[in-house]
């Protein structure tokens, strides 16, 4: 694992010292300011160890190496700011997709059933070849009703 070393300007320093002792913020902000303040090793800091950084705000050795790591590498200021979330998976029910599905659901049911179940509509839409696979609950949330 490689060691970063944290180096705070006087304007960053005097910024951090600021957002933690003015205003309300988030808790993720404070823990991100207290970890860079007590790991800074520059003139100003008063540095301590990783490890009486975990005791005291109750958190990982990770955490302080993974904060460390962005700090160094993109800077104080991004620490502060939230990740913008990209888990965004694409939609495997396109619009032609759910106009197969309902149509189906509208058809007669197979032989021997009453209706089509969710699982029968799953199957039978991979049967017809209009997607490699699809689940239920897929199929599920496409027939959903919603206003």
């Amino acid at each position: 694992m490689k060691k970063y070393k944290i180096t705070l300007s006087k304007a960053e320093h005097d910024q951090l010292i600021d957002l933690v002792s003015k205003g309300v913020h988030s808790s993720q902000l404070y823990r991100t300011a207290y970890i860079l303040l007590n790991c800074d090793e520059g003139k100003h800091g008063d540095k301590i160890t990783n490890e009486q950084i975990t005791r005291v705000l109750k958190i990982s050795l990770r955490m302080i190496d993974r904060i460390k790591q962005r700090a160094v590498e993109e800077g104080a200021e991004a620490c502060l700011e939230r990740k913008p979330l990209s888990r965004t998976k694409p939609k495997l029910a396109d619009g032609e997709l759910e106009a197969h599905l309902i149509a189906l659901s509208c058809s007669s049911p197979p032989k021997g059933f009453s209706k089509w179940s969710l699982r029968m509509l799953a199957d039978k839409v991979v049967e017809l070849k209009y997607v490699e696979n699809i689940s239920h609950e897929t199929v599920r949330r496409v027939l959903k009703k919603t206003n």
